[in-house]
């Protein structure tokens, strides 16, 4: 859940509070009371402040406009200090003209430049994805990374950068903007393999077809402060990963670094290139019982079809009939089931053993 913020501010400052705000509410980082935090002119500053301690953050915004040109430290050190710690109220501080805080009040935030936005927004969220990316030497990227910055991490959106050691030098520098940050290689990957991928990276099992498992990835990944990173992002495939909401994606031309890989991964592999017939008929089965245990169903079915095709090509009897059940079974379980009428009745006619009649 995002933390509630209060912003005590002068009404002369309600331009860099609206700031604040935007910030804090267009990537779902902070629910802030807006208008509940404006000081009616001659306000206590201080006062203002104890009421802010309805929300989980309170935010005392500085200028020459909400602060006495004289205020000593008792009228403001328990609003300011003692209390906010007594009840485990956080309270920041930030300076929005030459007017600054009293030193002994921390944090504090100079919102007079931009990079005071973007640490007061790290200090809100108070949480950072746990993603190491690899380590590849990259340097003279500053300039990129901060437009970078500014599209996807300060807002939610995407973007494409050509080369894979600053998306990973983006995802290390910007981890505190983030609640997690994922990995897909795209290369010719279908859509069904990588949308199991980025499922079984979340801890999600996808039983059911490809569009609703597009369906359930986009209300999850939406709802959350992901950020995506799909490196060989050359297909269609891969624009089915921006999925809006909260979610960022970075697209990358280039492929990471070769990974371990997954055993059904490497599965696919091989039955989409050219393989020993024996060899194809092994994989299947054991990207089927793979496939099948983790729940990732329409890979599943897309590789019983690439077997299905195999066979047909070969006139194997045996392995059309075992492709056939398993996606006459799996169109069942989805409800398909006029498709899995259809199927089943062409198994039964072309390709199940047939027992001999005596005479």
């Amino acid at each position: 859940m995002s933390p509630t913020v209060f912003p005590c501010y002068a009404p002369e400052e309600r331009e860099i509070a609206n700031a604040i705000a935007t910030l804090l509410e267009r990537c779902g980082d902070g629910r802030v009371f807006l208008e509940e935090g404006r000081m009616n002119r001659g306000a206590d500053l201080a006062a203002k402040a104890r009421e802010g301690r309805m929300a989980e953050i309170v935010l005392v915004l500085f200028s020459r406009h909400s602060t006495p040109p004289r205020w000593p430290r008792a009228q403001w050190e328990g609003a300011f200090l003692h209390e906010p710690a007594a009840e485990g109220v956080r309270i920041g501080f930030v300076r929005c003209d030459e007017y600054p805080p009293p030193r002994v009040v921390k944090p504090q935030f100079d919102c007079r430049v931009s990079a005071g936005f973007r640490e007061l927004k790290r200090w809100v969220r108070n949480r950072a994805a746990s993603y190491a990316p690899p380590e590849i030497q990259t340097s003279g990227h500053e300039g990129e990374l901060e437009a970078l910055g500014i599209a996807i991490a300060d807002r939610p959106g995407s973007a494409t950068t050509a080369a894979a050691a600053l998306a990973f030098e983006f995802a290390r520098a910007f981890s505190e903007d983030f609640d997690e940050v994922f990995r897909l290689e795209c290369g010719r990957r279908s859509v069904a393999a990588l949308a199991g991928d980025l499922g079984a990276q979340l801890g999600m099992r996808l039983e059911g077809d490809l569009e609703s498992n597009l369906a359930r990835l986009r209300e999850f990944c939406a709802a959350r402060r992901f950020l995506l990173l799909v490196h060989e992002a050359r297909t269609p495939a891969a624009r089915e990963f921006e999925f809006g909401g909260r979610c960022s994606t970075l697209y990358c031309a280039e492929p990471g670094p070769p990974g371990e890989g997954s055993p059904l991964q490497d599965v696919q592999s091989a039955l989409a290139g050219p393989a020993e017939w024996e060899e194809t008929c092994r994989l299947a089965r054991m990207g089927r019982r793979m496939a099948r245990e983790q729940g990732r169903i329409a890979e599943l079915y897309e590789m019983m079809q690439q077997w299905h095709a195999a066979a047909e090509a070969l006139s194997d009897r045996a392995a059309l009939n075992e492709s056939s059940r398993e996606m006459v079974w799996i169109l069942e379980d989805w409800g398909r089931l006029e498709e899995a009428r259809r199927l089943e009745y062409r198994r039964a006619l072309e390709f199940d053993e047939q027992m001999a009649l005596p005479f």
